[in-house]
């Protein structure tokens, strides 16, 4: 089963991340205090892979802690994909919706020579979501993608 492992924010355009054991979510905001949330509602959560996170590392024959990224949180067990736009996911009582891929930019250029690349292929990026319901995400909390109607 599929589970939240790290949850970061930062509240400024490049400012530093911030991680949490547990954050609060609104549908105005997203992410309590995050940056990204307050811009977009479609685009109010980023979601990044672990293996793909470690694929793309790997790739470039690195270890890199996934908080470079910049991404809200950090999920096991789930590879992000075209197909999933629309899916919902439910993360503890929080409800989301994946909108589109999180393009890596080129910040990902400044962090390591090469790693913008080594995320452009199959959303290594990552998932952007909108929230439909808010609550509580907790690291460990279960990660459950939702049956389509």
């Amino acid at each position: 089963m599929a589970k939240v492992i790290g949850i970061a924010s930062h509240s400024v355009s490049r400012g530093e991340i911030t991680t949490h054991q547990q954050i609060n979510v609104t549908t105005e905001t997203g992410l309590k205090n995050d940056y990204q949330g307050q811009k977009h509602r479609q685009t109010q959560v980023t979601l990044l892979s672990k293996k793909s996170w470690d694929q793309s590392c790997a790739d470039l024959g690195i270890t890199l802690d996934w908080t470079l990224r910049r991404a809200n949180l950090l999920i096991d067990d789930i590879e992000f994909n075209t197909a999933m736009i629309g899916q919902q996911i439910q993360i503890g009582g929080v409800l989301l919706e994946i909108t589109q891929e999180t393009d890596p930019c080129q910040r990902m250029e400044e962090v390591y020579a090469g790693l913008k690349l080594a995320l452009t292929p199959e959303w290594r990026g990552g998932a952007r979501c909108m929230v439909l319901r808010p609550g509580v995400i907790k690291t460990g909390d279960s990660v459950h993608l939702l049956k389509r109607l």
